[in-house]
């Protein structure tokens, strides 16, 4: 008797129960999509934002400790990092999160004319084999991707032809009067170079006055055979919180289960402490500028995934409100039938609420699937990438649907308590 009072009420009011249906699909949909991206969005921001610059830099101990001291031009003050170390950084516990890093020599020259000019060598899209097993290919090229280029192209180490070849800042190509396909003559302390231009850049700072080469010519022109002065890293990080400043203060401070948290975090404090782990007197620090520029978008972003979550399921429940009331008071003459052959209050209430939560798992179910599509359209069309789902959107969106649901059915079931059977049926 109870399935088929069920079946014929979802047969007889097919239109409304499709309208609770859809509206709570609706909701849901909304749900799913602003949870999956909010779950996933960390990474995808954190991958946007590695575009713009390296937020760790590593440098020499005994350079840390004097810069601190001392304004000194030479920030290495005679002390270099190994070049071959660098394979190290991608073995550390969150290797997986180092998405790219590049070594840096300063090799101060002189040109023919006489003045000075910093020659940097770098990595641009350099290939090397790891510890580990596997091969890394890394530099500049994608770590400065919004260097706008001039002239020429970027200078490729993988095609063979890198060898004394590099690149110009606007600033110095036009102070020079050189562009691609040029060459520069530049004095260093331990030999000279004919430097061919391959292309000119435009990075909007310093670098503009300065000429970039690959690491093994300004090791030359410095006389820093295997030795490099810093290298920046460019990582995929959690948000800062009290653990992990405290952390960075004094990781001594920490207790045991405190200490393991904290290194199994993403943490752009613990990365440095790993990677100083790795790379002999070293110093490693986030640069706060990237760093705290990441925790403070990603905190808003999650922050407005969260309120259009919110305000899509008071809607929802506000929808769900106006039908269910709608459709007790069409079935009001019945209701009160049903009471007035002895049907308690509980039983009518049980009634109504399997109907709407029938029509709300088929709409929840839709809803969610509908959703997660919407999650890749936001996904393809903000970061590129496709969304992730996530297990644990699955039982949220579930309870969300039942509260809403059930907040939505609270005005229609208050009405239905409050119904008496003589004055329904009499028409009153």
């Amino acid at each position: 008797m109870f399935g088929r009072m069920i079946r014929g009420t979802l047969v007889r009011q097919w239109k409304k129960m499709l309208m609770i249906a859809f509206t709570i699909a609706l909701g849901a949909s909304l749900a799913s999509a602003m949870l999956s991206v909010m779950l996933d969005v960390g990474d995808k921001v954190n991958q946007e934002l590695k575009t713009y610059g390296a937020n760790i830099k590593v440098i020499p101990k005994e350079a840390s400790v004097l810069s601190d001291l001392y304004e000194v031009e030479d920030g290495n003050a005679g002390r270099y990092l190994k070049e071959d170390e660098l394979g190290k950084i991608k073995t550390i516990f969150w290797a997986f999160n180092i998405v790219d890093y590049a070594p840096f020599v300063n090799a101060k020259s002189t040109l023919d004319d006489g003045s000075e000019i910093t020659v940097v060598g770098t990595w641009f899209n350099h290939h090397m084999d790891l510890p580990t097993g596997e091969s890394l290919d890394a530099g500049v090229a994608s770590m400065r991707s919004w260097w706008d280029l001039k002239e020429g192209s970027w200078l490729d180490e993988q095609a063979g032809e890198s060898a004394d070849c590099a690149m110009i800042g606007a600033e110095a190509a036009k102070k020079l009067g050189v562009g691609a396909g040029d060459t520069v003559n530049v004095s260093g302390s331990s030999a000279d170079k004919q430097l061919k231009i391959v292309g000119v850049y435009d990075a909007g700072g310093e670098e503009d006055s300065e000429i970039y080469c690959t690491l093994d010519t300004a090791q030359e022109l410095a006389g820093l055979d295997g030795s490099i002065d810093s290298i920046e890293v460019s990582a995929l990080t959690t948000p800062d919180d009290e653990l992990s400043e405290r952390a960075a203060k004094d990781p001594s401070s920490l207790t045991v289960a405190q200490k393991e948290q904290w290194y199994c975090t993403a943490y752009a404090s613990s990365i440095c402490y790993q990677i100083q782990e790795v790379i002999t007197d070293s110093v490693a620090s986030p640069v706060r500028q990237v760093a705290d520029s990441e925790g403070a978008i990603l905190e808003k972003t999650q922050l407005l995934m969260v309120l259009i979550t919110i305000l899509s399921l008071i809607g929802a429940a506000l929808g769900i409100c106006n039908l269910v009331t709608a459709s007790v008071m069409e079935r009001s003459q019945e209701i009160g039938l049903m009471k007035a052959i002895g049907a308690h209050n509980g039983s009518v209430s049980l009634l109504v609420l399997t109907e709407i939560f029938i029509t709300a798992i088929i709409g929840g179910v839709a809803g969610f699937f509908a959703g997660f599509g919407f999650a890749q359209i936001i996904g393809h069309s903000v970061f590129g990438s496709a969304i992730n789902m996530r297990p644990m959107v699955i039982p949220i969106v579930a309870v969300l649907v039942v509260i809403v649901t059930l907040i939505g059915c609270i005005p229609a079931i208050r009405m239905l308590l409050r119904l008496r059977p003589t004055e329904v049926l009499h028409g009153r």
